[in-house]
């Protein structure tokens, strides 16, 4: 769900260095100022537990009809090679 946000006191020449990358970038003053934030406050690092559980679900997600062995994987990194 989408919030908003009002900022009050903004200094002048924050304000015209936010106007001008906005015109830069071709945006509004609010998709840049939310632009700058995400870029400024990157998501909160997910615990090794929960990178492993998208591992899996990406693993499981995948066909299993192309799956390689060992063997022709140590043949595909020998290919072309003297």
């Amino acid at each position: 769900m989408a919030r908003s946000l009002t900022l009050k006191n903004l200094p002048d020449d924050l304000y015209g260095r936010l106007k001008q990358a906005a015109r830069q970038h071709r945006r509004s003053l609010n998709n840049e100022a939310i632009v700058c934030l995400e870029a400024a406050l990157p998501p909160q690092a997910i615990t090794a537990a929960e990178r492993l559980e998208q591992i899996r679900a990406l693993r499981h997600s995948l066909p299993t009809e192309a799956a390689f062995t060992p063997d022709q994987i140590d043949a595909f990194k020998r290919e072309g090679r003297p």
